[in-house]
């Protein structure tokens, strides 16, 4: 009986990290139409012309649409979602993604598009650490008036979306998702998310009493209120790309890129040109100076370092950051955008082949203290015209 269980949760829901070969299962096709909905009534009618050429994931495989906007997918439904990347000059009518299973019912799984007055010149937020609960509320409102007021494209909103999902019940965790999508459901503008270490529910079992048999154990929260957990779209003639830089490893989490994720990575850049700006957004950052402000610590939950199969690597990085690096190289990529830190700054070093910088931003729950600096709660706008930052602005969240 207890396999039987373990094995309706695996087909629901999905699985994380490196699968061995005898769990892989026959693959379902996902197949279904992106077409620009003329009407605006969401449904695929006679005569509405499909799109070409646009990218389709179940976060393992990524496929592009064909001259009539038809795609076929070959899934696992591994982690029980199928997304679009959104083309350029266009926004997606509802939702950029679909939770599906392998007992799926629908016939046909369609994107439909709007077109979208984007252009050149870009301009977007990066926010990040809303934490968000009933006491913190009125922060993530003030950066809402901040969206009102300059009016962005969009928002990167880089993890750390709720104040805890680690280490309480799921009726704690599950009550902070439904005040988040249901706030930022307010915005006027699309809010891109990624996950934090916040968002990952239950691993601190010690103090959250939750089993790792609950369907919504790890990353399978986050992808229950929020899809898909690492994804490309494309606005302004750049491909952005959201990643969860957060795994974990028994009862703690730490900055990493996992297996899966990185070949994902590997094929959704295989479709863009070399010359197209890219820029990545998550939550820990893969380079940080403010690795070096705190003090070293052994204690949890916030130990300096971890061990991962007797190797010890820092927790509050990306342990494998040239691994993304290398996947990356060669392609145009001038920004990464990260949180975690609670401060805004920017890394960068010389290099004959790697021109990123690598920018934090402020936490929008509040200021912060490290290293005996006090850090400004904030947000920064960014403003790009022809696939370049031609400046970025700190707004204070006072």
């Amino acid at each position: 009986m207890k396999k039987i269980k373990t094995l309706f949760i695996l087909l629901l829901f999905g699985i994380s990290g490196t699968v061995d070969a005898r769990q892989r299962l026959a693959p379902v096709v996902l197949k279904g139409y992106v077409f620009v909905d003329g009407n605006r009534n969401g449904l695929r009618d006679k005569n509405e012309k499909g799109v070409k050429g646009v990218l389709i994931s179940d976060q393992v495989e990524v496929v592009s649409t064909n001259e009539t906007g038809y795609y076929e997918l070959a899934s696992e439904c591994r982690f029980g979602v199928v997304h679009i990347s959104q083309p350029d000059g266009f926004t997606v009518n509802g939702s950029f993604w679909k939770p599906v299973s392998r007992g799926r019912q629908e016939t046909s799984i369609d994107f439909p598009l709007l077109p979208s007055p984007g252009g050149p010149n870009v301009t977007f937020i990066h926010a990040s650490d809303p934490h968000l609960s009933e006491g913190s509320l009125p922060r993530l409102q003030k950066l809402r008036a901040i969206v009102d007021s300059v009016r962005p494209a969009f928002v990167l909103m880089t993890g750390d979306l709720i104040r805890d999902a680690l280490r309480v019940s799921e009726k704690e965790a599950t009550a902070f998702y439904d005040l988040y999508v249901k706030t930022i459901a307010t915005f006027p503008v699309p809010v891109w998310n990624v996950p934090g270490n916040h968002e990952i529910f239950g691993i601190e079992r010690h103090k959250s009493l939750v089993s790792e048999s609950h369907p919504l154990y790890g990353k399978k929260m986050y992808r229950h209120y929020l899809g898909p957990d690492y994804y490309s779209f494309n606005y302004g003639g750049i491909h952005f790309i959201g990643l969860n830089s957060v795994d974990y490893h028994d009862l703690w989490y730490y900055g990493h890129i996992d297996s899966v994720q990185l070949e994902w990575l590997k094929k959704d850049v295989s479709f863009i040109p070399n010359t197209t700006p890219v820029i990545t957004f998550n939550h820990i950052p893969f380079y940080s100076g403010g690795l070096s402000m705190g003090e070293y610590t052994d204690e949890e939950p916030g130990s300096s370092l971890i061990s991962i199969n007797g190797k010890k690597q820092y927790r509050h990085v990306v342990s494998n950051a040239p691994a993304v690096m290398e996947v990356l190289r060669g392609k145009n990529y001038p920004v990464a955008l990260s949180g975690h830190y609670h401060s805004a700054q920017q890394f960068s070093f010389e290099s004959d082949d790697q021109k990123t910088q690598f920018h934090q931003t402020g936490a929008v729950v509040g200021p912060a203290s490290d290293g005996g600096i006090e850090m400004t709660s904030g947000v920064t706008l960014y403003r790009i015209s022809g696939g370049k930052v031609v400046d970025r602005t700190f707004i204070r969240l006072k």
